[in-house]
């Protein structure tokens, strides 16, 4: 009998916490939003769900993704390297939640098993490490438990998250050749792939040749509707794209894949310039100032309107000590756009350096309000209040940071000294309450 929803959503509340232990997530304001706001628009045309969904993007070089019970889904940097626009990533977007939607999860798990937040959290792990001794370490504990087969779709399911995923596409406004793009892609790996070597996207999302065949057979039925169809804008996935991938990858051999790239005389303008973005990236990091500003003002230049990009600016400026200037582009980047946490991260930071810590308070306030599960926003907040030598008061935002970041005990560490310091506000007082409980909940079998 597959789980209820009550409790997949038990494990799900605990597999949150646990998963940002055991992988590198990669959820800066920017990115968060991004992916997360691409989910909400599946998830505006899917109708009623069960769950309150998160979407996750792990710094890893596999190519992999996976939903896990109640919403969770996760996707490797090593999958949204391989893809090239913005319908594709949608496509698989809407397959993990086709698959968390149609409870293909809750079904494979037989609930009169021992089914716990550790055994899950295994199978998982083991599916998302890939090949290697830890992973075949933790792939035998999952196997006792009887989780890692479940988390294995099957024929009938692999079609039906397709389906979904293909009509939902659709209502969107988006094309569904992004679908058939991804699945070719798959279908490509697959084929030039051998034996262990097989990436465990494949592995536990099978059968690439038929769910091709099928995607393009609905594709070539609906050919002269499909037309009307207008073309998705890529600035926005080829800006998260360059951004994670200067993240993660090594700075030579990306600025010469970007360069390769560059060679390539049919590019549009649009996916040059985006190049010059991932450009751009690899100069900051590299302390090469001047040479990053001048590939963001091309792409400022080609993308006006996008706020964003200012933000982008202003960290090279406030990174080569031109800080007035930073707070400058921070603030304008925030004033039109409310909504870009991002800006309003950077803009809480430069006005801390910068020792006006009621105005960075605020704005980082404003940053734990919109995207409460945004672990780096305690940690400033915990430096600000011992800045401001408010000990207790601070010992309270690192528990909470902590306990984000998965680490109980440490979190349980700050509660101690925020309980023994004077200061501590009513309201401080009643959250470490709410952490406490939470920290019992996980620690639970």
């Amino acid at each position: 009998m597959a789980l209820t929803v009550g409790e997949e959503r038990k494990i799900g509340q605990k597999l949150l916490y646990q998963i940002r232990l055991a992988f590198p997530l990669l959820d800066d304001p920017d990115i968060s939003q991004y992916i997360n706001e691409l989910g909400g628009e599946v998830l505006e045309v899917a109708g009623f769900q069960f769950f309150d969904y998160r979407f996750n993007i792990i710094a890893s070089s596999q190519f992999n993704a996976f939903a896990a019970p109640s919403g969770l889904v996760f996707f490797y940097s090593g999958l949204i390297e391989k893809m090239e626009h913005e319908d594709e990533l949608v496509s698989v977007l809407a397959h993990e939640i086709g698959h968390v939607a149609a409870r293909h999860i809750a079904q494979g798990m037989d609930k009169g098993s021992k089914i716990t937040v550790a055994t899950t959290l295994l199978a998982l792990a083991s599916l998302a490490l890939g090949a290697g001794a830890v992973s075949q370490a933790l792939l035998v504990g999952s196997l006792a438990a009887g989780q890692t087969a479940n988390l294995h779709f099957s024929r009938k399911h692999e079609e039906e998250a397709d389906r979904l995923a293909y009509g939902w596409m659709k209502e969107m406004g988006r094309h569904p050749q992004g679908q058939e793009a991804m699945l070719h892609a798959m279908r490509r790996i697959n084929r030039y792939t051998m034996g262990n070597n097989i990436p465990q996207y494949l592995l536990t999302h099978p059968y690439p040749d038929e769910r091709l065949d099928y995607v393009q057979s609905l594709i070539a039925f609906e050919e002269k509707k499909l037309q009307e169809f207008e073309e998705t804008c890529d600035f926005g996935f080829l800006r998260m794209k360059y951004r994670i991938l200067s993240l993660v990858k090594d700075g030579k051999k990306l600025r010469n894949l970007l360069h390769n790239r560059l060679a390539d005389s049919t590019l549009t303008q649009s996916e040059r310039i985006m190049l010059h973005y991932g450009l751009s990236q690899l100069d900051r990091m590299d302390n090469n100032y001047d040479s990053s500003k001048k590939y963001l003002q091309e792409v400022i230049h080609f993308y006006p309107n996008k706020s964003i990009l200012l933000v982008d600016l202003g960290l090279v400026e406030k990174e080569s000590g031109n800080k007035e200037r930073a707070l400058t582009l921070f603030r304008s980047a925030y004033d039109k756009d409310r909504h870009d946490m991002w800006a309003a991260f950077q803009l809480a930071r430069m006005w801390i350096e910068l020792e006006e810590y009621d105005k960075g308070e605020r704005y980082l306030k404003e940053v734990q309000d919109k995207m409460p599960e945004y672990s780096k926003v305690y940690f400033e907040l915990g430096k600000l209040k011992a800045a401001m030598g408010e000990k207790a008061n601070s010992a309270f935002y690192l528990a909470r940071y902590n306990l984000y970041e998965g680490r109980l005990r440490l979190s349980k560490h700050n509660i101690k000294i925020a309980l023994k310091g004077p200061g501590l506000t009513e309201e401080y007082k009643e959250e470490i309450k709410k952490i406490q409980k939470t920290i019992k909940m996980l620690e639970e079998n």
